[in-house]
């Protein structure tokens, strides 16, 4: 029997790997807790003891005055001022709440690197009825064989009140971020002295399971349909990108093809995923970091490590600012540091390790969800040798028009090399659309084929 989480504040409490539990639904008792001390989402709904991180009060369910649907997303805090910044000279002041990755950064860029800490906003949202799918989940949600996939869940994330790590990646996997995304950005690989050529990128995506009704059963093991074109430059112009995700990986694997604009033929490409290249990322990511974590968990052992107090990107509107170009985001080494708003956020932290008998270019990686989104904010990725090897941030916001929290840029940044890479800048294109009505019939190689000879 595994004991429920307990919570200290700022200290991380340790827990087994628990890589032989299947069972992951709670009591009805247990369950209970997400109408009291817990949020819908499995969150702690107070505060925490010094005042620092707010009680959750049901996030941002308004709309901005002014905003209109197809817009820039505003900042609805423009009146929080920092708090303290933290830099390498008082680096030690902070050290409790901030990750390894962080502090390696610090390291790295002693000179350069600094983090803006504003006060604490718990805007993270969902809709009622995704609320509503979770309390059904959280005690009748089960594991897979193998912990590779989730059995009878709905519309939700499946375990809100986690007993096990990978529990946590299959609530990453599958929140609730809309129906369907439409959305044209910037995919800018960087070198070490600053210099970038963006790659725009058009993505189109299809969530099956977030639909009303939609259960594991229904969606037939496919979980998300992915088709991504490649818009500029011209030597990766018309390159085409399709993907359906599977659940159970183990069970049906990912299924990709691409089409290449001057064969002007449809290949089928498996491998695309896990440890290759991510598309147009010049090597900076691998094919499982986009959205920080996506694709089948069967190549870790995952462990449950605890929540924690710490310093993570969130409500980071002024990225996305659209007066902002490119040249005013990006830095040698990093992004411009005077962008990215930090908060103290009470998270979730997840350790994994490869299997016995598997690989992966990453031995070891560690997560950080906002345990008001199950969103991953972090993940530092250690080479063979266990050094750190890449840090992963996600700058997220919440989509209020959804509503949901999810990344408004991700940047991955490579401590050996000094390059980094940002993924998902609209500045200079603007593009998000949550309202493209997309059907499982755009995802064919037939319509991957259709969408390259136009």
């Amino acid at each position: 029997m595994i004991k429920p989480l307990t919570f200290l504040a700022g200290v991380v409490v340790v827990l087994f790997a628990a890589a032989t539990v299947l069972e992951a639904k709670v009591s009805p008792e247990e369950a209970a807790a997400l109408q009291g001390e817990l949020t819908p989402v499995g969150a702690i709904r107070a505060g925490n003891a010094d005042g620092t991180i707010p009680a959750w009060t049901g996030g941002i369910t308004e709309l901005p005055e002014g905003w209109t649907r197809g817009g820039a997303y505003q900042n609805p805090y423009p009146d929080d001022q920092v708090l303290f910044t933290i830099t390498a000279a008082n680096v030690q002041q902070y050290a409790d709440r901030l990750t390894e990755g962080q502090k390696a950064l610090f390291e790295r860029y002693p000179d350069t690197w600094k983090m803006k800490v504003y006060p604490t906003r718990r805007s993270a949202a969902w809709p009622q009825r995704i609320y509503d799918a979770i309390a059904r989940n959280a005690v009748t949600a089960e594991l897979a064989p193998g912990g590779n996939g989730v059995l009878n869940a709905s519309e939700g994330i499946p375990f809100p009140i986690p007993q096990q790590g990978v529990e946590t990646i299959w609530n990453h996997l599958l929140r609730f971020r809309g129906e369907s995304i439409h959305r044209v950005y910037a995919q800018i690989p960087v070198t070490a002295t600053g210099s970038y050529t963006p790659v725009i990128v058009e993505e189109k995506i299809l969530l099956p399971y977030a639909r009303a009704g939609a259960t594991i059963e229904s969606i037939r093991n496919i979980s998300v349909y992915f088709l991504q074109s490649i818009k500029s430059p011209p030597r990766l112009a018309g390159e085409l990108l399709l993907v359906h995700d599977t659940v159970d990986q183990v069970k049906e694997p990912r299924s990709a093809w691409t089409y290449n604009p001057g064969q002007r033929r449809v290949r089928r490409a498996p491998n695309v995923a896990y440890d290759n290249p991510g598309t147009g990322s010049d090597g900076l990511r691998t094919s499982d970091q986009l959205d920080m974590y996506n694709g089948a968990p069967d190549r870790y052992d995952w462990t449950l490590v605890g929540r924690k107090e710490l310093f993570v990107p969130y409500n980071s509107y002024p990225i996305g600012a659209p007066e902002l170009k490119h040249a005013d985001i990006i830095r040698p080494g990093h992004l411009n540091p005077e962008l990215p708003r930090y908060e103290l956020h009470r998270v979730w932290v997840t350790e994994a390790r490869v299997k016995e008998g598997t690989r992966h270019v990453y031995a070891r990686r560690t997560f950080y969800f906002d345990e008001d989104s199950w969103s991953i904010l972090e993940s530092n990725q250690y080479d063979s040798r266990d050094r750190i090897w890449r840090v992963s941030m996600s700058h997220a916001i919440c989509f209020y028009d959804r509503p949901f929290t999810g990344p408004l840029a991700e940047a991955h940044y490579d401590l050996q090399n000094g390059r980094f890479l940002v993924v998902g800048l609209t500045n200079e294109t603007r593009s998000w659309d949550f309202n493209l009505q997309l059907k499982a019939e755009d995802f064919t190689p037939a319509a991957l084929r259709r969408e390259g000879r136009r």
